[in-house]
């Protein structure tokens, strides 16, 4: 099912209104890679390493909105990653996912978990965790 006008429009301002938190990636060239992760706390950036102490805003106009599943199969056709992925091999599909939503016209990928996705879609409630991956960073 695809997001209502409506339900796309309130996330896209959610998105742009809202403190986001960052953790600096230990590759220099990993932005120009993958593009700049987002957390929607500061608990959830520490998972991966010591968030920056102020938030960040981000400016995204056209966001690809779901879940993991979702956004791999608007992606690729077809659910590409295991549950078990390496972490080299998770760096790499998001480098691929990167060049593919850019080609499609798309400014961000925006994640929500598989539950909150379908709760989103069906009641408009804009779930608390989220995790953006704005795909231009600076």
């Amino acid at each position: 099912m695809k997001l209502s006008q409506d339900l796309y429009r309130r996330i896209v301002c959610h998105i742009n209104r809202k403190a986001w938190w960052h953790v600096l990636p230990i590759d220099p060239t990993a932005y120009k890679k993958r593009g700049m992760f987002l957390a929607s706390s500061f608990a959830e950036a520490e998972f991966w390493g010591r968030p920056l102490d102020d938030p960040q805003r981000a400016n995204v106009v056209a966001p690809l909105v779901g879940d993991e599943a979702s956004v791999e199969r608007k992606l690729f056709g077809a659910r590409v990653s295991v549950e078990n992925i390496t972490v080299k091999r998770r760096f790499r599909l998001d480098a691929r996912m990167k060049r593919k939503a850019l080609a499609r016209g798309y400014d961000s990928i925006l994640l929500l978990a598989p539950g909150a996705f379908v709760r989103f879609k069906r009641t408009g409630k804009i779930p608390r965790s989220l995790e953006l991956n704005v795909l231009r960073a600076n």
